[in-house]
């Protein structure tokens, strides 16, 4: 299994309405992966994939850095499964899932 189907196979795991960091997923693995990492696999994610349901590790919606267009595609997904924010920041207190409770 690749890295990348690794980092595929846990977010699938997310449930709607929750999100985890990127640096969350990558401490699931084994071994383990940086944030960083994590973000360059979810870059090519298939669409199957939630990827939007990663975010950083204080809500930021990073893949603006990427691309803004799809900072509101991810905001908007988000906000299609109740997940509330901050201003442009997801409320981690009511949404971040513990990464260690998701199972296969």
């Amino acid at each position: 299994m690749t890295t990348r189907d690794r980092v595929y196979r846990v977010v699938k795991l997310i449930p709607r309405g929750k999100v985890v960091g990127y640096g969350d997923v990558g401490q699931l693995l084994t071994p383990s992966l940086s944030g960083l990492l994590v973000g360059r696999a979810l870059a090519s994610a298939p669409n199957d994939i939630p990827w939007w349901r990663v975010v950083g590790r204080t809500g930021e919606l990073l893949v603006a850095k990427r691309d803004p267009q799809l900072a509101v595609e991810q905001r908007l997904r988000l906000e299609n499964e109740g997940v509330t924010m901050k201003e442009d920041r997801v409320d981690m207190e009511a949404h971040r899932i513990d990464p260690f409770t998701l199972e296969d």
